[in-house]
């Protein structure tokens, strides 16, 4: 069982543009369609048996699903933790927890629902970061994407210099993304 932070990224760190856009990452088209990401993607989902997010990408994910007025698209089966401080509509029949605080005894939570499967931070960057203050991050998977944003949303805003990440894999996947996989090194494990 890890907790893995999986998610595209511009080469210069960015998760969304400055207007919290994935316009940028969407013009390579349906994942489905992507060399590589087509059997990654589908094979990573079923290794997960709990997701994180931050309310920015929770609205992000409301908004552009439109899953208010269309709540069968909601994404996920499997129980979703949403780290807010704020209201929040919630997805008519998504099994949706709504928390607020220390991430350290939601994580508990998530991994036992998750039962044996991995815990997924699907993002922001500053959620994760709370994990990894907490020694909870494991696994950084992430697909660069050939665009430079320039500013936005920061992929993990965290100094993370010793222990370094630890480099497991890396892949190609079609003429678009390089997928880069870090073991996250523990202060414990030197």
């Amino acid at each position: 069982m890890k907790t893995q932070y999986y998610t595209a990224t511009s080469i210069d760190g960015y998760l969304a543009d400055e207007d919290n856009s994935l316009d940028w990452l969407f013009q390579f088209g349906a994942i489905e369609e992507i060399e590589g990401v087509q059997d990654d993607y589908p094979q990573f989902v079923e290794q997960v048996g709990a997701v994180a997010m931050g309310s920015t990408t929770y609205e992000w994910l409301l908004e552009h699903e439109d899953l208010l007025e269309d709540p069968e698209q909601w994404p996920y089966e499997v129980p979703v933790w949403v780290f807010t401080s704020r209201n929040v509509p919630l997805v008519d029949g998504a099994d949706i927890q709504v928390v607020h605080g220390d991430v350290a005894p939601v994580h508990a939570e998530m991994v036992e629902a998750a039962g044996g499967k991995n815990v997924w931070l699907v993002g922001g960057g500053d959620l994760v970061g709370q994990f990894h203050d907490h020694g909870l991050l494991d696994e950084i998977i992430m697909s660069v994407a050939p665009v430079t944003l320039g500013s936005g949303a920061p992929l993990l805003p965290r100094k993370i210099v010793t222990p370094p990440l630890k480099l497991v894999e890396v892949e190609k996947q079609g003429d678009i993304f390089a997928v880069l996989t870090y073991e996250v090194q523990h202060s414990s494990e030197e």
